[in-house]
């Protein structure tokens, strides 16, 4: 009886427990999602601003995205194996590669776009295996125009991303056309607001100035957040019952 007994009050505390742990969303990504360090200022990861539109009572965000990441070096560094081994079955695991993926220079990093696809499905896999939600992003644009039309730089990846999305019937957010669109809205000069772009002497950890227009200000990463909200009540996954009313 006395057995008995503890079993139950070990199950009772494991449902307390349970019932108390929010519910979990993982970033897995490159350097337009990760957080930055001080030394980095004012490059923003659109990943920093993702927890503010959820009922923080219920949800958390852990942004493992990691500059200079690929699908393949993310999971050949164990970060990949980290998110697994944290995963509760009520947690969702947000998929943005892309940017580096593409970098056929860059032996390290550089996936094709077949392996590419498998990756991601490996990616789905292993989130299902833990009982998890899995949703894929195609990459955020860059900014390149050509006069007044944004130029695409991605090549065959984002459709990879659709590709693997359709057939594993995972939810797809669309932010390369998304963010397009953002960048579209704000025009060729406006634009420059949502990249990391400073004149010398306007930041002292970027005294010479700089002109990047691959990762974002604090203006733009709020921006890619915002459609990356706007893509999870698209797609109607259950994460949105957490979003915050506006």
């Amino acid at each position: 009886m006395k057995i008995a007994a503890l079993v139950l009050t070990l199950l009772a505390a494991a449902v307390v427990i349970g019932a108390q742990r929010k519910v979990t969303v993982f970033i897995a990504g490159d350097s337009t999602a990760a957080s930055k360090v001080v030394e980095r200022r004012p490059e923003t990861g659109w990943g920093e601003k993702l927890e503010q539109y959820f009922d923080p009572a219920r949800v958390k965000v852990v942004n493992d995205a990691q500059n200079g990441r690929s699908t393949r070096s993310f999971i050949e560094e164990g970060r990949w194996q980290k998110i697994v081994d944290a995963l509760d079955r009520r947690d969702f695991v947000f998929v943005q590669f892309g940017h580096n993926d593409e970098k056929q220079d860059k032996p390290a990093v550089y996936a094709s776009p077949a392996d590419y696809k498998a990756n991601l499905s490996r990616f789905i896999r292993d989130v299902r295996s833990k009982g998890a939600t899995p949703v894929l992003m195609t990459p955020v644009s860059r900014r390149k125009f050509d006069k007044e039309a944004l130029v695409k730089t991605h090549g065959e990846y984002p459709d990879a991303v659709k590709s693997v999305g359709k057939a594993e019937e995972v939810a797809v957010i669309d932010m390369e056309a998304k963010s397009a669109a953002v960048l579209m809205r704000y025009g060729v000069a406006g634009s420059t607001r949502l990249f990391l772009h400073l004149k010398p002497g306007e930041n002292q950890n970027y005294p010479n100035g700089v002109e990047d227009n691959t990762h974002f200000s604090p203006l733009g990463a709020e921006e890619m957040a915002k459609v990356a909200v706007e893509g999870i009540r698209e797609t109607k996954i259950k994460l949105g019952r957490y979003l915050k009313k506006y």
